[in-house]
């Protein structure tokens, strides 16, 4: 959510980071909105305060027998009475109107990100590790798991449609001990403190983080429960749950940073990914991620995000995947964010549109929000002034364990179909250090 006063104060700045997003022209607008906010507002307290000031009248006039005054003022005073709710209304639908068109509009870019239409405009930071060399043709993840009879796409499209999977025996293990090996890493190691979350929020919170109400068709809405009756939503990432852990709240800066990480499934409908990455797990309606998110100052959120983008990195080297890091462009980064990089996984498996073999593929997301989030949380802290001030909030991936699995089994597949289990997960495995075919 954006600050109208910083908008009505730098309306050019404002205009020329939302066109670097495709956005034209939409400060004059808001200010104009603003202005009947402000009017309306002006007006209700104005009505108020005559209203408030005829009424000592009405007891000076009688006080001093002035009976024709008193009755004017009585009459004026009912008028006022009937014209205030009005007033107050207008002031309330301005307001909500404000608040919907800025609830529209995406955060701005930092500077240093750089300017592009989609994906194809995104920029290398840097990689780490080489693509393997196999002595044969490797395979994708699903002719690996169909093999060796341990993942069932078909079971669970009768259950439950496209986009699901079952697991079973040595890949069901593997991605539980996926999970677990990188809340060890980021809880032992990288200072993040475990959350178990809900996994269904409501309205205010997918607002929070900026899932509602721009995205409302990306999401499972799990219908009204409670006496209330109050909407649900399965979380598309702990990202909701985490980050909104500090709405309404001050917090003294002494806590912050706050870091915070959490192991959970998710839910995303794709609504707008159909007739993409239909084959396999690359892009499932059900999936679980291990997800960070640091809450801090202004000053340190930019450093917070380099320090994010090494612990999501960290994984990936313990499993000595190669890997690449992209700074996004400003037409594919996403809504709430100001800047983010995305680690791509290379995975050997996968074959291109070009019909080329191995691909790069997302595997976390790590993003600066800056107090984008904080203002629709409504989430503050108070420094050594003593004056509260909005936090900035950061979110990533640390990292997807469905597509650390696939990278996993596409990479240390063997030439008989087994799978090599990387050194570090061994432990989580009992020891066993090979996933073939019962």
């Amino acid at each position: 959510m954006h600050d109208i006063k910083w908008i009505r104060d730098n309306p050019n700045a404002f205009d020329a980071a939302l066109k670097r997003r495709g956005l034209d022209g939409l400060s004059a607008s808001l200010i104009a909105l603003d202005e009947k906010r402000r009017a309306a507002i002006l007006a209700s307290e104005q009505t108020l305060a005559r209203r408030n000031a005829a009424s000592k009248e009405i007891g000076d006039a009688k006080k001093n027998k002035d009976n024709a005054r008193a009755d004017a003022l009585m009459a004026e005073v009912g008028e006022l009475k009937t014209k205030l709710p009005e007033l107050e209304a207008a002031a309330k639908k301005f307001e909500d109107d404000l608040k919907t068109e800025l609830a529209q509009i995406p955060n701005l870019p930092l500077d240093e990100v750089p300017d592009g239409a989609d994906e194809h405009g995104n920029v290398e930071h840097h990689h780490y590790g080489a693509k393997r060399n196999y002595a044969f043709k490797p395979k994708e993840h699903v002719e690996l798991g169909e093999a060796l009879k341990f993942m069932d796409f078909e079971a669970a499209t009768r259950m439950s449609g496209s986009r699901f999977v079952v697991l079973k025996k040595g890949l069901a293990r593997l991605e539980r001990a996926i999970g677990q090996f990188m809340l060890d890493l980021h809880t032992g190691e990288h200072g993040y403190t475990e959350v178990n979350p809900p996994l269904l929020v409501r309205d205010d919170a997918m607002f929070g983080t900026a899932q509602l109400p721009k995205f409302r068709d990306d999401q499972f809405a799990a219908g009204a429960m409670g006496s209330g009756g109050e909407g649900y939503w399965l979380i598309p990432t702990a990202e909701v749950p985490l980050t909104n852990l500090v709405r309404e709240s001050i917090l003294d800066e002494k806590e912050l940073p706050m870091r915070l990480t959490a192991l959970t499934p998710c839910f995303r409908a794709e609504a707008g990914a159909a007739g993409r990455d239909t084959r396999g797990m690359i892009r499932q309606h059900q999936f679980t991620k291990v997800e960070l998110v640091s809450v801090t100052t202004p000053e340190e959120s930019r450093n917070e995000h380099e320090r994010m983008l090494s612990c999501a990195e960290e994984v990936l080297k313990r499993l000595d995947l190669h890997y690449r890091v992209m700074t996004l462009c400003t037409g594919d980064m996403g809504f709430a964010s100001q800047k983010t990089y995305d680690i791509e996984v290379w995975m050997p498996g996968q074959i291109s549109s070009q019909g080329e073999g191995g691909m790069y593929r997302e595997i976390s997301s790590c993003s600066v929000c800056g107090d984008f989030q904080a203002r629709r949380m409504d989430a503050r802290s108070r420094g050594p002034d003593g004056k509260p001030r909005f936090v900035h909030t950061l979110n990533g991936s640390g990292t997807a364990v469905g597509r650390a699995l696939i990278a996993v089994m596409e990479t240390y597949q063997q030439d008989d179909g087994s799978i090599a289990v990387p050194d570090v997960l061994q432990p989580y495995m009992g020891g066993l250090k090979v996933i073939a075919k019962e």
